[in-house]
């Protein structure tokens, strides 16, 4: 049984070993019989013939293996294995020639046969290959009608080598390309022609029977792809897409990178023009904490500065399993001028927090830790104000304490006008920030604000994604409530710019667009997936949470808009407060956490945040 293995992995290499030494006598024949005008080689010739044969055999023989004409295989035969082929085929032949030239003298052996043989045999050796592999690409041994027909919009290189992959195998037959660019009209690729530009898909889809689209543009812009998508949905097709530019980092374009729209495509904007030098001047040698590394943004903080080659990277979160997850994802691409440290401790805690910050003497803080989910915020609002409040300015007076360079505070739109616990708390922090930067030498504190970030823990998107699988209904608060969306890498861009341009008490708004109302944002997740709002999938209408607000705002009416240097960020003036009544009202808050006094505790955030309009009623303990 071991011996038959052994013969069935070795036929192949042997077929073709020997097909490529067959090759060689059969060369020089025909080079001779080219000569003679395919005629009857002469007598005199054949001694010679004989003797070139039996010279060329072992040197092609050796050739071969020394260039590694083996290590190549049929089925993907390329052009570094052409010119193994040539260099073999050319190094057998000058050293055959010498050698007939020290037996004969070249007697016998006409000056077109030098020429002839090599190029014959070199035509001999390629042309089996590149037609065993055109069979293969072609797939004619795989029934067609198993295969999707398949358009691709975009005929660029993205598109070449995913026709490339297409034909090889896979789920998808091409039956053409779109592509917008007039000179492309009409030329094929790989065979497959280009049927027109993007304002004859629905025409072509119909045409061709098209089954499914492929987007081989990794940097189509937002706009793009929506309109692909919408005519897609339209004709009832699938649509596919290749990821974007920065995530093929392998830079091959394979279906196995096919991805199924997500909402994140059509939401999202355009790329981000970032000072990189000035985010590298930041974080560039530097010591940096990332407090709530565990969660969304933190965890994303984490994989932006870590590219930076900060001397330390300090991840920050209470949360065991999150901090265990986002350090071995970072430990993975840890460059080697980094060291990484994973804490567990939770920023309410002031001892521990004294011993980080003593420990690692951070020069840069990112503070994302905070609870965030407005009805649970509003449920237990003692919880919410221990963290959001007293933590964030426990650590903040630790920066001061211990030297830190730039104090970073991620806060939200929900502190804009806040009508719920978790709005104020954030506000509170962004004033208390701000009023110890004016109090403070030593630290810049920067404070940005931003919307809703796609994808994030215990946002709308994963929701409806959830409500969706289990088939309905989709549960939407009122149909016209509207948030503002960026994914998560735009946002802490924008968060690491903002960091990089503060120079201490500024309020940092990031440019979030226009708004986007939720039971739209329901309805194209529902037709993403190929079902129909109403018809397959339920969207149900369930009243407004307690603290929840029809519409969000990036700026109070008060607050003074001014440009930055960078077009995504705006600047928001600050509010100075009496630092002493401040502290005051803050006690008298801590206080009422403590014994759960819900009525007393938006009593004084309502002191702290005069602006603050609570629509959730407060008499009930906690």
């Amino acid at each position: 049984m071991v011996r038959m293995s052994k013969l069935k992995a070795l036929r192949n290499p042997l077929l073709v070993m020997v097909h490529d030494l067959v090759w060689i006598p059969l060369a020089i024949w025909l080079a001779y019989w080219l000569r003679f005008n395919l005629d009857v080689i002469p007598v005199e010739y054949v001694r010679p013939l004989q003797l070139l044969i039996i010279t060329a055999l072992p040197m092609h023989a050796a050739a071969y293996f020394f260039f590694g004409l083996y290590r190549g295989i049929w089925r993907y035969a390329s052009m570094p294995d052409l010119i193994r082929i040539v260099k073999a085929v050319s190094l057998g032949a000058v050293i055959s020639f010498i050698v007939m030239f020290l037996l004969l003298r070249l007697e016998g052996l006409p000056r077109s046969v030098l020429a002839l043989y090599p190029a014959i045999l070199i035509s001999g050796l390629i042309l089996p290959r590149l037609f065993y592999r055109w069979i293969k690409d072609r797939n004619l041994n795989i029934r067609s009608f198993e295969r999707k027909r398949a358009l691709l919009v975009g005929a660029g290189q993205a598109g070449e080598l995913l026709v490339r992959d297409l034909l090889k195998s896979g789920p998808y037959e091409p039956v053409g390309f779109l592509d917008d660019s007039a000179l492309r009209q009409g030329q094929e690729i790989h065979g497959v022609r280009v049927l027109g530009t993007l304002d004859d898909l629905g025409k072509i889809i119909e045409l061709r029977s098209v089954e499914v689209v492929l987007l081989a543009l990794p940097s189509a812009s937002h706009q793009l792809i929506q309109r692909v998508v919408k005519q897609c949905q339209e004709h009832h097709v699938v649509c596919r897409t290749l990821p974007s530019v920065s995530d093929l980092a392998d830079g091959k374009v394979e279906v196995s990178h096919l991805r199924q729209v997500e909402i994140e495509d059509l939401l999202g904007r355009e790329t981000i023009e970032l000072d990189d030098s000035g985010i590298h001047q930041l974080l560039t040698g530097r010591c940096v904490l990332v407090t709530g590394a565990g969660g969304s943004i933190g965890s994303e903080l984490c994989r932006q500065v870590v590219r930076h080659k900060p001397s330390r990277l300090i991840l920050l979160d209470h949360g065991e399993f999150n901090l265990y997850t986002v350090e071995q994802e970072i430990q993975a691409m840890l460059p080697t001028e980094t060291v990484l440290h994973g804490v567990l401790g939770d920023i309410r805690d002031v001892s521990r927090m004294s011993w980080v910050f003593d420990h690692f003497r951070p020069d840069v803080v990112f503070n994302a830790a905070a609870y965030k989910h407005v009805p649970l915020v509003e449920e237990n609002p003692a919880e919410g104000v221990k963290t959001n409040v007293f933590g964030t300015c426990g650590i903040a007076d630790m920066a001061v304490q211990f030297g830190v360079e730039k104090f970073v505070q991620v806060s939200t739109d929900k502190a804009v006008n806040p009508t719920n616990v978790m709005g104020a708390t954030k506000r509170t922090a962004e004033i208390y920030c701000q009023n110890l930067n004016r109090r403070n030498e030593s630290t810049a504190f920067i404070t940005t604000r931003f919307g809703n970030v796609l994808g994030s823990a215990g946002s709308v998107v994963p929701l409806f994604r959830k409500q969706i699988e289990a088939g309905g209904p989709v549960t939407v608060t009122h149909p016209d409530i509207t948030r503002y969306f960026m994914t998560i890498p735009e946002a802490v861009s924008l968060i690491l710019q903002a960091g990089s341009m503060g120079e201490g008490g500024e309020i940092f708004v990031l440019d979030m667009g226009e708004p986007v109302k939720i039971v739209d944002l329901a309805e194209q997740m529902i037709r993403l997936t190929g079902l129909e709002p109403g018809r397959d999938i339920e969207i149900k209408f369930t009243g407004l949470r307690p603290g929840e607000k029809l519409y969000e705002e990036l700026f109070h009416a008060s607050e003074k808009l001014a440009a930055t240097s960078h077009p995504k960020i705006l600047l928001s003036g600050s509010r100075e407060v009496d630092w002493d009544a401040m502290l005051q009202l803050m006690e008298e808050l801590r206080g009422a956490c403590g014994k759960r006094d819900v009525q007393q505790i938006y009593n004084e955030l309502k002191q702290l945040v005069p602006e603050a309009a609570f629509t959730h009623g407060s008499d009930r303990a906690e």
